[in-house]
């Protein structure tokens, strides 16, 4: 975490920002290309939400409970728009899948904060 720590703030919130509308564009696309794809749905869904969760933590360190709900009301939009596509499905499952993303996502923060401090202890 100490390296993280030194890219600058702007930096995470750019790529926070380029995350987010990939995640929206691909989750919009009429057929999108295999490669960009884990080949399951919901894993798609989990390792997006992880990592928007992770550089969302990077990027706003004091919002978490801000960004929680922030990803939880984009997760829902996605499926809100898909639902009106007319070529892709909504999903409960899918927000399921989001939640998970976002708990794995703040686990994975927290497990590197703790070790964090291990070290430098």
């Amino acid at each position: 975490m100490q390296l993280l720590a030194l890219i600058p703030r702007w930096l995470w919130r750019l790529a926070f920002l380029i995350c987010l509308i990939s995640v929206l564009v691909l989750s919009l696309l009429n057929d999108p290309d295999p490669r960009l794809s884990t080949g399951w749905d919901k894993g798609n869904h989990v390792l997006a939400f992880c990592v928007l969760t992770l550089l969302g933590r990077w990027s706003f360190p004091q919002q978490a409970l801000l960004l929680a709900a922030g990803l939880c009301a984009y997760g829902i939009g996605i499926e809100i728009l898909q639902a009106l596509s007319g070529y892709r499905f909504a999903e409960y499952a899918d927000l399921l899948a989001d939640a998970l993303g976002m708990a794995l996502g703040f686990g994975l923060f927290g497990l590197g904060s703790w070790a964090q401090r291990r070290v430098t202890a």
